[in-house]
């Protein structure tokens, strides 16, 4: 728990992530891509169970994430209790079912890009994420352009890239200007 609390940490976000209950965290966040990074960090681990509240939160906040009221924290409940209770690990709640689905279905497909990627796999993503080019990757890694190359299909790092970007833009839809998520 504390190595996954120091990664969200990383991310910005309305109420930082912070222990709650038992084996349980949870953030609130108002933008789709940081929320999906978020998610990111977490499938990167591989152990946990995610649920993502999207709605409402009573204003105004409250000083922690574990205090707060309104529709994302309750979605966010039965997100996580939906994804604890059986397969997939990743469930999504919304007010609106149909887009909850779609964004679901993206994560799930996602998810399991990134289930297979390998420690050389997520060594060249994570250096393509900072701003690197394929063949400064080589460099930093002391490997050939073409090892990097071969690294980037098999970790399908374009993909990865297009589902994530499409999860942020389905997410994003569902996130009217007073709507916030919460993981």
């Amino acid at each position: 728990m504390p190595e996954a609390l120091a990664a969200l940490a990383a991310h910005r976000s309305l109420l930082e992530f912070e222990r709650t209950a038992g084996d349980e965290i949870q953030g609130v966040l108002s933008d789709a891509a940081t929320t999906v990074n978020c998610i990111e960090t977490l499938l990167r681990a591989g152990t946990w169970n995610i649920g993502l509240g999207v709605g409402a939160i009573e204003e105004p906040l409250p000083d922690h994430a574990r205090a707060g009221r309104g529709p994302a924290y309750l979605n966010a409940r039965e997100a996580v209790t939906r994804a604890k209770s059986g397969s997939p690990y990743l469930n999504v709640v919304g007010a609106d079912d149909y887009h909850a689905e779609q964004l679901e279905t993206v994560l799930w497909l996602w998810a399991g890009v990134l289930s297979r990627r390998t420690q050389r796999g997520w060594e060249v993503a994570d250096l393509v994420a900072d701003g690197l080019t394929y063949d400064q990757a080589a460099r930093v890694l002391g490997i050939s352009q073409a090892a990097v190359s071969q690294r980037v299909r098999a970790a399908a790092l374009i993909e990865a890239s297009r589902a994530s970007a499409l999860a942020s833009v389905l997410l994003g839809n569902m996130l009217p200007n007073d709507a916030s998520s919460s993981i």
